[in-house]
């Protein structure tokens, strides 16, 4: 198993796919399964999504597993025989470890099948701009397959490698990205009176923003507006520019908290504009609600670490990043786990960054526990 799921990560790390254009890495894991362990499998769920479906028999619970098909726009810094082969796009996030670990549960039925219910593994497009999961929801072909549960893991860089991290309730943030488009009227630079020029207003509204700020991960009102792009007029010393935005990405611990901050920040967004007599429009994107853990589903997690003999790290906090799992939690019963990476391991998203192989059998072995147990005890 493990030598074969060694190979199948790094070949979908060499030819890595952006969110939305998965089709080639779907079409990998469904050509492994076929190769090792035939399932039922259903195609193009939400997008480029699949599920592999595993039926022991006809009663028992049905147990979803879920992982990510996408990879990331960054160019690969790493010299390693297995780096990325597609310019400007690599699995910085780990994503093909797992899907790996994924892949790794179809040796596990065939050596030793489980007595009852069902196993669907289910590859998700689209994590990373926070579309997949809920496409996915929306899709018919989901929606027949009527999961009891569903789990899910991410590897955590910065904590021990192995090591089970898990979190009640709240996590991962709430987070949703948004844009501020200005406009006003373009004057020539000698004469900027007889313009309206957004300055001004971008410098206010960036002021205002950052007094809504919470930094602290322990207050249930944590809030952090990160500034992420600012554009304003061109290099054309002559001209005086009308328009400008901002864009900015929003992390709260839930989403009553989010809907707040939203509604002061339209405010602050209006009330600028009209004093300085500017058009304005928002786009509100790439929203990922709170991933909430059910806590019946969180014991088994706990549960399954404590049978593997692995270190658990109970967080204070959700984590910061987002995760569409979000979309599952909020409609089945469900929990997400952190996975221990190293310490010394590059962060997720930075260009350096690499799956360590020495986490697949841990990953495998955590599913088929929590498969196990669930099923052992219905």
């Amino acid at each position: 198993m493990l030598s074969e799921i060694k190979k199948l990560r790094k070949e979908l790390h060499q030819y890595p796919e952006l969110s939305g254009e998965e089709i080639n890495t779907a079409k990998r894991i469904k050509t492994f399964i076929e190769t090792h362990n035939k399932a039922q499998i259903i195609d193009s769920i939400g997008g480029h999504g699949l599920a592999a479906i595993y039926e022991f028999s006809n009663d028992g619970p049905t147990i979803m597993i879920r992982c990510e098909l996408d990879a990331l726009p960054i160019q690969e810094k790493n010299t390693f025989n297995h780096k990325s082969k597609n310019i400007n796009v690599s699995h910085k996030c780990g994503h093909d470890g797992h899907m790996a670990m994924v892949c790794g549960l179809i040796f596990s039925f065939k050596k030793q099948p489980l007595k009852k219910g069902k196993v669907i593994l289910l590859f998700q497009p689209a994590e990373e701009t926070g579309k997949g999961a809920y496409k996915m929801l929306k899709d018919e072909k989901f929606k027949s397959l009527t999961p009891d549960y569903i789990f899910a893991l991410h590897n955590l860089p910065g904590e021990p490698l192995h090591a089970i991290i898990t979190k009640p309730s709240s996590f991962s943030a709430s987070v949703q990205s948004m844009t501020v488009f200005l406009e006003g009227k373009e004057s020539h630079a000698s004469e900027p009176e007889n313009g309206i020029n957004p300055t001004l207003a971008i410098s206010e509204i960036i002021n205002a923003f950052s007094e809504l700020n919470n930094s602290n991960p322990e207050d249930e009102n944590y809030t952090i507006l990160t500034p992420i792009h600012i554009n304003m007029g061109q290099k054309s010393y002559g001209v005086s520019p009308a328009k400008g935005e901002l864009h900015y990405t929003l992390r709260t611990w839930s989403e009553k908290t989010m809907k707040i901050l939203e509604n002061k920040m339209n405010k602050i967004i209006e009330s600028v504009s009209k004093t300085h007599a500017l058009q304005f429009k928002t786009e509100w994107f790439e929203y990922f609600p709170t991933t909430t853990n059910n806590e019946a589903c969180n014991a088994i997690i706990n549960n399954a670490a404590k049978h593997n003999n692995l270190k658990q790290i109970e967080r204070a906090y959700p984590l910061k990043f987002g995760e569409d799992f979000g979309w599952f939690s909020q409609n089945y019963k469900s929990a997400m786990f952190g996975l221990g990476s190293g310490l010394n391991s590059p962060a997720l998203h930075h260009a350096d960054y690499d799956f360590p192989d020495e986490l697949l059998e841990t990953g495998v072995n955590m599913y088929r526990t929590i498969i196990e147990n669930i099923i052992t005890n219905k």
